[in-house]
């Protein structure tokens, strides 16, 4: 396993992060889940990555369950605040009452005094800007989070921030954007912006929910168990990729990998490893082969020519709008 700084810190990752987005707590079960994480700890995977909102708050729990045992200091732990927790109108945003209540909520959930980084789960338009910082500011003061970052923001929203971290002397260090072969809408606005402002991308959904790793075959049904056939969210995710000059072109794909020496998946994950300004592609997994077969890309290095190859075949189905980084407009 290789490592890489977040942002302008001082803060190492694995460049390999695992997640537990729509997995634990929901599509998998607890004993997987925890074979999942023991697995990712045995590889080298050091950084876990997940989210008060994940299947209801139980990801939280379930990650914790799996970390029992492994002293705190040999991990790095991330969360995230802003979608709906509970009922009310205050459960949700980036208020400075929710995020409060949050990030307790969410240690008490993960067993832990600390995060290493605690993200705005997306941007609250119903909330100045101004609070949700100084918030953020004192949670990192009152030692319950070392970092925080943010996900899916705008190029104008991250510099925004940026500037006022810096009044604030907040380390705000990351964004956690989707980023693969097929979506590359951040390449435009938002990596430049972060560049600017100190801060590094966290990638998840690096083999678009499954769609890179060549399962999904154009013309047949789709795999049973698959995450496209996943009616508690999975499926909803997945569709996107579904259609079929997408899958056509994926199959395409297979040679380049075999001249490589990856399987598809690998190579979806270093390929996102190849943009200098992820520190990190964060993997999902329902079985402990899916970790070990991610995680053997940490390290590669893809020439040039192959990049290229990649973007011959793949450049009619790749998605660059930089308009579709949003949030919602209200919370939701």
């Amino acid at each position: 396993m290789e490592f890489r700084t977040l942002g302008r810190s001082g803060l190492y990752i694995s460049e390999i992060a695992y997640g537990n987005w729509i997995t634990h707590g929901s599509q998998v079960e607890q004993d997987a889940a925890i074979a999942c994480v023991h697995t990712a700890l045995d590889l080298g995977i050091t950084t876990f990555d997940t989210a008060d909102v994940y299947a209801g708050t139980r990801a939280e729990t379930v990650l914790a369950k799996a970390l029992e045992g492994v002293r705190r200091a040999d991990y790095e732990l991330f969360t995230k605040v802003y979608f709906p927790v509970g009922s009310g109108r205050n459960a949700r945003g980036l208020s400075r009452k929710h995020i409060m209540e949050g990030i307790n909520g969410s240690l008490r959930r993960l067993g832990t005094d600390y995060v290493d980084l605690y993200q705005a789960h997306r941007y609250d338009y119903e909330t100045p800007l101004e609070e949700t910082m100084l918030a953020f500011a004192d949670v990192v003061r009152a030692g319950k989070a070392l970092y925080i970052g943010v996900s899916e923001w705008r190029a104008e929203e991250i510099a925004r921030a940026a500037e006022l971290a810096r009044e604030l002397h907040v380390p705000l260090i990351s964004n956690q954007p989707e980023y693969n072969m097929l979506w590359r809408v951040i390449e435009a606005e938002v990596v430049p912006a972060s560049v600017e402002a100190g801060l590094s991308q966290i990638c998840f959904s690096p083999i678009a929910q499954g769609v890179l790793t060549g399962k999904y075959k154009p013309g047949e049904p789709v795999p049973s168990g698959s995450r496209a056939t996943d009616e508690k969210g999975g499926a909803n995710f997945v569709k996107r990729w579904m259609a079929e000059d997408v899958l056509t072109r994926v199959q395409q794909l297979q040679p380049l990998a075999d001249q490589a020496g990856l399987t598809l998946a690998q190579l979806a994950v270093a390929w996102v490893l190849q943009n200098p300004n992820v520190a990190a592609a964060i993997i999902g997994a329902s079985r402990p082969e899916q970790v070990t077969e991610n995680v053997a890309a940490s390290g590669v290095r893809l020439d040039a020519d192959l990049l290229t190859a990649i973007d011959d075949v793949l450049e009619p189905v790749v998605e660059r709008d930089a308009g579709l980084t949003r949030s919602p407009r209200t919370r939701p």
